[in-house]
């Protein structure tokens, strides 16, 4: 079996130009996990060196932030022997829809194709906390954050990818007159202080 960071440089989920990234910076860079989640065999191999990073944790349920993250969260728990479910944007902020919930005391784990921020992470953790649920940790395939995230909670990536991400007023492209992109799933984000 091929570890992650082999899938990773197998296939063109790096990219190059001028995006807009969910978390609402700019970046010369994108990590388009899509490209890798039409492979299910891999992705499978993903999720499970993943799921074998919180084995240990008693996860009773994995949750994803829609859409990104859903493939994962099923993945995932299919290989911990969990629940799946995932998050939606309902007014702007993260919930619990589909008739979805969690118990109290409930241990979840939550998945995240890439962390840039970690604000949607980190808003999913808080929805499950104020729900009841008890977080045992956050996982995601990369971690592009650049710096040491603080979430509360253990927090695994298979691959840590240095790329650069700008506030939109500081965003040397935008001053170059390059038009961006936006390749991700969310239409909106104010991008974290």
């Amino acid at each position: 079996m091929a570890s992650f960071a082999e899938i990773f440089r197998r296939h063109p989920l790096y990219q190059e130009g001028h995006f807009l990234l969910s978390s609402g910076m700019h970046s010369p860079t994108y990590i388009q996990i899509a490209l890798l989640l039409q492979h299910p065999t891999e992705t499978a191999e993903a999720c499970r060196e993943l799921a074998d990073r919180f084995r240990d944790r008693g996860v009773e349920v994995v949750v994803g932030p829609a859409i990104g993250a859903i493939v994962l969260a099923y993945e995932v728990a299919r290989q911990l022997g969990a629940r799946a479910l995932w998050t939606e944007r309902e007014e702007g902020r993260m919930a619990l829809r589909r008739s979805f919930t969690v118990r109290p005391g409930e241990r979840a784990l939550v998945v995240e194709d890439v962390v840039t921020t970690g604000a949607a992470v980190g808003e999913v953790k808080r929805l499950l906390e104020a729900h009841g649920a008890q977080v045992v940790g956050i996982g995601a395939l990369v971690d592009r954050s650049g710096t040491a995230l603080t979430l509360g909670v253990p927090f695994e990536a298979l691959v840590t990818v240095e790329a650069e991400a700008y506030l939109p007023a500081l965003c040397p492209l935008c001053r170059a007159g390059l038009p961006f992109t936006k390749p991700g799933s969310r239409t909106h984000a104010t991008p974290a202080p």
